[in-house]
């Protein structure tokens, strides 16, 4: 299991963990209210059998932090780890940061993974792909909100469905993993 590091921002501890080394990036975010390593098995799927590099930020900006500030510290630590362009995704709330890292940061982005996309109200970045996973019986961040994204850029986002609840990808994560797989592969 990799290390965890971090990295400083105006006096905030940043924790994240850099895994694998493959050609295709991943930012991924967990959603604040879960411990460390949720995301954990997604994370190790991709970085050892589909050979991607993963930076997995567990809370940056902490609980209490602005999505801006949350923004400001995916960037501190992409900067940090020399990455100029990735993918970047999230669960939950942590999808609504990769969304905003998206809108703000447009150039540094290759896609968007959204694990149970909140209903934000935020468009898309405009331009890039994006891959929305929703989990079936998920009442937290129901079906509809990832239709409806797809609905809003129909010509570059796809949906897809994994069986379980809002916690799908720790409930389900080889099938999520295998979905995030299939579709950042030919980038």
């Amino acid at each position: 299991m990799p290390a965890l590091q971090t990295v400083t921002r105006d006096a905030r501890v940043i924790p994240f963990i850099d895994e694998g080394e493959g050609p295709v990036s991943l930012v991924l975010i967990p959603e604040h209210s879960l411990e460390g390593d949720a995301l954990g098995a997604i994370t190790h799927y991709l970085a050892e059998e589909a050979g991607f590099r993963i930076i997995r930020i567990d809370e940056p900006g902490g609980a209490d932090a602005s999505v801006d500030e949350r923004v400001a510290d995916v960037i501190a630590v992409l900067e940090h780890v020399g990455l100029e362009d990735t993918w970047v995704g999230g669960h939950g709330p942590g999808g609504t940061v990769a969304r905003a890292v998206a809108a703000e940061h447009t150039a540094r982005v290759d896609g968007l993974l959204l694990l149970g996309a909140e209903d934000a109200g935020a468009p898309l970045a405009p331009g890039i792909p994006v891959l929305i996973i929703q989990g079936a019986e998920d009442a937290v961040t129901p079906a509809v909100n990832g239709e409806r994204l797809q609905a809003s850029a129909p010509d570059r986002a796809t949906v897809r469905t994994v069986a379980g609840d809002h916690l799908f990808p720790m409930s389900h994560p080889i099938e999520t993993a295998l979905f995030i797989e299939e579709y950042l592969d030919w980038d």
